[in-house]
């Protein structure tokens, strides 16, 4: 841990300079300077300077000096063909190649330079400049601050006094290399004026600001004042919030002084607390995707007050709690939660509800309104205060946090969160720029003219900075070990390094002492892609990791065609589980998928050749990418694009009754439960959820996302969105919507719920499968009916369960096709095949099967009857 330097803060009494601390967000300006240059330039170390873009090698004017330019105060001017006025300091750089040296500065010196306003010149033999850019400081800052800044302790930390009647003391440390000045103003309630004002020392080797005070109690606020030269803007004074603030007061106006460690933000018994040991092994999780507001939102079985909150899933005899509690029961494991830290698009205070909506929400409406996803980070530390009970009180949101998920364990499932270190919701000057407000331009990624990058939506962050890795780290760290959280999913994680992502897991499992399991999105694209700028954490870099990748080419190959087509290709792409695709091409990658997508997995192709799932093309991409079992999250649905109810409303024939697409719906889930790897399901999938044909529902508001736990409503023609594309598109979509027989009968529902928690017990009662390693899939699952005359609509696999204390055998049929079939083979004759007992019960939600499924031991036929999922065991070694 580092030493931070601190002084006690004595009483301040209120003056003029207090009085800067009611100013709001924002930022005042101590100096203008908008001098606008591109930063061209990259710092590769402490000394080292490299001008890709500039007067480079080969050009006449390559020959020039390069010399830097500092102004202390930022009042640096510089014109082409002028003389640079205002700085106070400049130094020759040597050589005379792209990369030149600055040598002439001790390591302290380099430290305080990067404080002051920097520029990079070549100059003619006059003096005149001829080429200029500002510099991306990030590796020198890396190089010269960060080794002794890795361990520091950042944020609010009380300390309490061995004394009983001596005061907690509060000490607050920020990370910030490159600012003038740091103090840190104090107040003593969510709002009004400050009480305090506390100027941070400086540690020079590590650029952490710091002060420890008893002026600063559990229970009171916190705000910096930073003063820092912003290019483009000059040199100013950022009143910005802490980045590691564990709450806020509402709306992100002022950080809060906590000890997550205090008595009174806990729930009962929340240090002897545990979560349910119900994984042993990645593949052993079941997920549930849910957001936190859909859940609750309309739940006439939650008290109005506590609807779309945290509490919500505190009410156990709540229609919604009960369906998480029946899940948990069938075999589901996770509940992981879209972002619940604090983002920045929803008023938390007096926003307004779009429950009722009949149509999409105008953009003034939507700034209004109470929802979002969340993918617009503000704190990555804190609770989101719109969940919470009130936003205003900073205790709040952390005490029923826990209680959430206390609550949840308590019904049976571990609790994970989505977690978006990729992106920030603003940079720059912004209101909602918090990390660049402190230390600008190091934070966010940035192009080769210094711009930030925004290939994620948003503007990216560079986890593969120190301290913006260290950030993650610790913020991940934090909510595994004061909120118990046992997984999670890491938005667009192809955008961070293998090895950052790698040494997380390993430092949060130690230093919590059991395993959390990491799950991301792998998709590699934008400036990193194919290795860019840093080995990945992507679907085709995280081999040998056990960290998990969504698995896109079982969902294509369920669903048809990719994950945002236009409507058109919707139509013509109707995917395996619409039964009215017959290619052998689709049924492989269909088998690809329940073998877990594994490199080496060799199987039957649809060319009649036995080939390595890799050796088998996604686009430009192998079908088959993971090492190992654990790094394949398979899946059909989840809260991006279009629900499948709503993808199935453009592909099934209209005349599809609406018992027929509960059927179709169900095959997806059950082939996500019969795949290799880790299963993972989008809430409201297994009750026919619908989003009335909204394929980005991130703002769209409460109609569009709400869960209907009474089971009557799927959703289906609640509102209009907005709809895109060419007019025959538009009119498609409207035509469906209004078209009464899509809609599902409660009855229907009903079903696909139950049926969708049987083939989650099937999937909880037996190993087969989820097994754990990629050998064991090799040796033990085998695809039948894969000869050139077969129906490419009935899968077969088959698990061997020799040597194991689990079925002697296992074999799952996936019938797609409107029609039964039936499937033989003398390799499975005179076996004691029968069927899972999950199905054979009689209060199976599939009686279908119950009273049509059959086993011929005598010629090893099966009879599967029309759109259903089967299973047929052997019953051996179970204990």
């Amino acid at each position: 841990m580092l030493a931070l330097t601190s002084s006690m803060a004595a009483d301040i009494p209120r003056d003029a300079n207090l009085s800067m601390c009611d100013a709001p967000l924002g930022h005042q300006t101590l100096q203008a300077n908008d001098l606008r240059l591109p930063a061209a330039a990259i710092w590769l170390n402490a000394t080292h300077i490299q001008w890709p873009q500039g007067a480079g090698r080969g050009t006449p004017a390559s020959a020039l000096p390069w010399r830097l330019l500092a102004s202390r105060k930022g009042t640096l001017q510089i014109q082409v063909g002028q003389q640079a006025i205002g700085h106070d300091q400049s130094w020759p750089l040597q050589g005379n190649d792209d990369v030149r040296e600055l040598s002439a500065l001790s390591t302290d010196e380099l430290r305080r330079l990067h404080a002051s306003q920097l520029v990079l010149v070549q100059e003619d033999s006059e003096g005149r400049v001829q080429h200029a850019t500002r510099i991306q400081a990030a590796k020198a800052l890396d190089t010269l601050f960060a080794p002794a800044s890795l361990n520091a302790r950042l944020g609010a930390t009380i300390t309490q006094q061995p004394h009983k009647h001596a005061a907690d003391q509060t000490t607050f440390a920020i990370w910030a290399p490159t600012a003038l000045k740091v103090s840190v103003c104090l107040y003593p309630k969510a709002r009004g004026k400050a009480n305090g004002k506390l100027d941070l020392q400086r540690d020079d080797v590590s650029g952490v600001w710091s002060s420890t005070t008893q002026k600063a109690p559990q229970g009171s606020y916190y705000r910096y004042a930073v003063e820092v030269f912003v290019p483009q803007v000059g040199r100013v004074i950022n009143h910005v919030n802490d980045p590691y603030a564990v709450s806020l007061s509402a709306n992100s106006q002022r950080s809060y002084v906590a000890d997550l460690n205090a008595a009174h933000l806990k729930p009962a018994n929340w240090d002897t607390h545990t979560s349910p040991s119900s994984v042993k092994h990645a593949v052993d999780m079941r997920i549930y995707e849910l957001h936190v507001r859909d859940f609750s939102i309309q739940d006439k079985t939650v008290p109005v007050s506590m609807r779309g909150k945290y509490l919500a899933l505190t009410q156990k005899q709540s229609q919604g709690m009960r369906h998480l509690k029946a899940l948990a029961q069938a075999g589901m494991t996770d509940l992981h939660l879209l972002p619940v830290f604090d983002f920045a698009t929803v008023p938390e205070r007096n926003c307004q509800s779009s429950l009722n909506a009949k149509v999409a929400l105008t953009p003034t409406m939507r700034t209004q309104d109470c929802f979002n996803w969340g993918y617009d980070p503000l704190h990555f530390n804190a609770p989101e205060g719109s969940y919470a009970s009130d936003a205003e009180d900073g205790a709040k949101r952390i005490l029923e946090f826990r209680q959430m998920v206390k609550s949840l364990n308590e019904v049976g499932l571990r609790v994970g969160m989505d977690m978006v270190y990729n992106h920030t919701s603003a940079s720059g000057q912004h209101l909602h720029s918090v990390l660049d407000r402190i230390v600008p331009g190091y934070y966010q990624r940035l192009n080769a003219q210094g711009e930030v990058e925004r290939s994620t939506c948003c503007d990216n962050t560079a986890t593969e900075h120190l301290m913006m890795g260290k950030l993650m780290s610790d913020s991940v760290l934090m909510w595994a070990a004061h909120y118990k959280l046992d997984s999670f999913r890491f938005d667009l994680m192809g955008h961070q390094p293998r090895q950052v992502m790698v040494d997380m897991q390993e430092r949060v499992q130690q230093v919590t002492g059991r395993r959390i399991d990491f799950v991301g999105e792998g998709w590699n694209f934008g400036e990193v892609a194919n290795g860019a700028r840093f080995v990945q954490a992507s679907q085709l870099s995280l081999n040998g990791t056990g960290i998990g990748t969504f698995n896109d080419r079982l969902r294509d190959a369920i669903r048809g065609g990719g994950a945002s087509d236009a409507v058109e290709t919707l139509v013509k792409m109707p995917g395996f589980v619409s039964g009215q695709e017959k290619s052998a091409h689709v049924a492989a990658q269909i088998r690809a998928g329940l073998a877990g997508s594994l490199r080496t997995y060799r199987m039957v192709t649809a060319d009649g050749n036995v080939k390595a799932l890799q050796d088998l093309p996604y686009g430009d991409q192998p079908t088959g990418y993971a090492s190992e079992p654990s790094e394949v999250v398979n899946y059909a649905e989840n809260h991006d694009n279009l629900t499948l109810f709503d993808s199935l409303a453009y592909k099934l024939p209209l005349d599809t009754p609406s018992s027929e697409r509960a059927r179709v719906q169900h095959l997806a889930s059950a082939l996500t439960a019969f795949s290799q790897g880790i299963a993972y399901f989008h809430a409201g999938m297994d009750i026919l959820r619908s989003k009335s044909l909204d394929g980005n529902s991130y703002d769209s508001g409460d109609a569009f996302n709400v869960l209907d736990w009474s089971y009557k409503h799927n959703g289906f023609g609640r509102a209009v969105p907005e709809l895109n594309g060419t007019a025959s598109a538009k009119a498609l979509s409207t035509s469906l919507l209004q078209n009464q027989k899509l809609q599902p009968t409660p009855q229907d529902i009903a079903w696909t719920r139950d049926a969708f928690r049987d083939v989650l017990k099937i999937r909880q009662s037996t190993e087969l499968l989820r097994l754990k390693s990629a050998q064991a899939i090799q040796d033990r699952l085998t695809f039948l009916n894969t000869e050139a005359q077969a129906d490419p609509r009935l899968i077969v696999g088959h698990v061997n369960g020799r040597d194991l204390k689990d079925y002697a055998a296992l074999i799952y049929f996936v019938n797609v096709a409107p029609e039964a079939k039936h499937f033989s083979t003398s390799a499975l004759a005179h076996q004691a095949f029968e069927l899972h007992p999950v199905l054979a019960d009689a209060k199976a939600a599939d009686q279908r099967i119950r009273h049509e499924a059959r086993y011929y031991a005598s010629t090893g036929g099966f009879d599967i009857p029309a759109r259903s999922a089967v299973v047929f065991i052997v019953k051996g070694g179970q204990p």
